[in-house]
């Protein structure tokens, strides 16, 4: 690439596009869209990678005027969310178990603030979310985003992305999938909780005097938690499936 290149019109319009490719992908991106990274290192991340990957970047072949330059940053930014959609409905798997964990285990109403979306979440969920996002960076996710955005240089021209029929129709299948895979993340606890009421139930009617906020609570906290434990790292196996199957799917945009 001859100097004269790097500081045309076209090339200039390139680095530009391929930032707001960056950018998106930062703000959607389970690893990237943290609520504790500030968005100025967000944006310094994006500005350096893309002077990282500027080499390897293609000609433009979308014409320079004011128009198509913005339909253009706006097909990078809907690149971009449109990965981070992909990756988030098979990262929320646990998230929504971790839900209906809070819920039979009595602790729906123990909530707070999730340091990584800055919505208010069951503790389960926060607690399966931020140890399913270590396993993120076990599987190096960040690093196969990075690659993959290199490669889909030469795939998807920067500026020339188009929504395909395929990427709604696995939106409805990944999000289908979420609600069973979550259901049946929590089935163990939810089965457990079902089977401690109704034997509570049974000795309320032969003991009226057992009190079930006073026992039956603890216990049943006491157990679920047990059961959480044991079967924490086929929860973990799971999302590891789900995550690299949603990465997979990222070739549909090729």
């Amino acid at each position: 690439m001859e100097w004269a290149q790097v500081f045309s019109e076209g090339y200039i319009v390139g680095f530009l596009l391929l930032f707001f490719r960056f950018a998106a992908l930062f703000i959607a991106t389970p690893i990237f869209s943290h609520m504790n990274i500030p968005m100025t290192i967000k944006t310094t991340m994006a500005f350096f990678f893309t002077i990282v990957f500027y080499s390897s970047m293609p000609p433009l072949t979308i014409h320079l005027d004011v128009a198509t330059i913005f339909l253009a940053i706006l097909s990078e930014f809907v690149f971009g969310m449109a990965i981070g959609l992909v990756l988030l409905l098979a990262y929320n798997v646990i998230t929504f178990a971790g839900g209906q964990i809070s819920f039979m285990m009595g602790f729906s109403m123990a909530s707070a603030i999730d340091p990584q979306s800055g919505v208010s979440m069951p503790i389960i969920s926060q607690f399966l979310s931020l140890l399913g996002l270590m396993i993120l960076f076990a599987l190096d996710l960040h690093h196969w985003l990075l690659l993959f955005i290199d490669g889909s240089l030469q795939s998807v021209p920067l500026g020339g992305f188009v929504m395909q029929k395929e990427f709604f129709a696995y939106t409805m299948h990944a999000t289908t999938n979420m609600f069973l895979v979550g259901f049946m993340i929590a089935f163990p606890i939810t089965a457990l909780a079902w089977l401690q009421d109704v034997i509570f139930g049974m000795l309320m009617k032969t003991m009226p005097q057992f009190n079930i906020l006073v026992i039956g609570f603890p216990i049943k906290i006491a157990i679920s938690f047990g059961v959480l434990i044991a079967t924490l790292g086929t929860i973990m196996f799971l999302l590891k499936g789900q995550m690299m199957e949603a990465f997979n799917a990222l070739e549909m945009f090729f």
